[in-house]
């Protein structure tokens, strides 16, 4: 994670609403986007229909909000790839691992669906810097749950309900643990943190934006546990729903 921030400070972000954006860098998004997805598959964090998902995803970002989007997507890749390999024996007795063969198309656009959609309204016609903010707070909550679930599932600690704190087994809908929802914080921090290090978002916007990663995050265990439990809707739907709920929360906070 380190070497991620470190190579993404590098990296300005262009945002000028003025045309499209030149030859060279819809190149360069495709260059990145390739070795990117080629990465993915390679360690198994995609299947072959989450890679094309995957591929096309960061190409949007990239060319629609720039580098910068691209390196907060490399860096929801990264924690989120440790965090499944944290503990995976303890994750496999539970039935709670990751599929070895990695995240299919259905799961890679239910975490990146909100953000790559905020990317494109504001490539397309709006330019609103909130519409990045938006995009970064639903990628910021996507890694946030990813890694709360993950490190909460790889610890030996009790989990509870998020809707009446009873415990339950771990990796339970809507099940919660101190050191997983921690995790998770510093998850959607770190992301943020390499928006503001890329200049996508303005430094000030930073702590809004890993604030409602995190509250999205919660939002997230409250849909498992009312939702989701009762078969109402599945993971993917849920996951969608709380991107959306973080990219709307980082709107009102920004307005506070």
């Amino acid at each position: 994670m380190l070497t991620t921030l470190m190579l993404a400070s590098m990296i300005t972000v262009p945002h000028s609403a003025a045309g499209l954006p030149p030859r060279s860098h819809w190149i360069a998004c495709a260059v990145i986007t390739m070795a990117f997805a080629a990465g993915a598959r390679l360690l198994r964090g995609t299947n072959r229909s989450g890679t094309v998902a995957g591929a096309l995803v960061s190409f949007l970002l990239c060319v629609c909000e720039g580098p910068g989007a691209f390196a907060v997507l490399l860096s929801l890749f990264v924690v989120s790839f440790a965090a499944t390999r944290v503990g995976r024996s303890r994750k496999e007795r539970l039935g709670a691992a990751e599929q070895r063969d990695g995240r299919k198309a259905s799961q890679v656009l239910a975490n990146l669906g909100i953000g790559t959609l905020a990317a494109l309204v504001y490539a397309i016609r709006a330019h609103n810097p909130l519409l990045i903010l938006a995009t970064t707070a639903a990628l910021a909550e996507a890694a946030a749950d990813t890694v709360s679930s993950e490190m909460g599932t790889a610890v030996n600690e009790r989990s509870h309900l998020i809707t009446n704190w009873k415990a339950v087994p771990a990796g339970t809908d809507g099940g919660i643990t101190f050191t997983g929802t921690l995790a998770g914080s510093f998850a959607a921090l770190a992301l943020s943190t390499v928006a503001g290090m890329t200049r996508l978002i303005p430094w000030e916007w930073v702590p809004l934006a890993a604030a409602a990663g995190t509250l999205g995050m919660l939002v997230d265990s409250f849909l498992g546990a009312t939702l989701e439990r009762r078969a109402l809707l599945d993971n993917d739907k849920v996951n969608f729903l709380s991107t959306f709920a973080a990219a709307i929360i980082a709107f009102l906070l920004v307005r506070l």
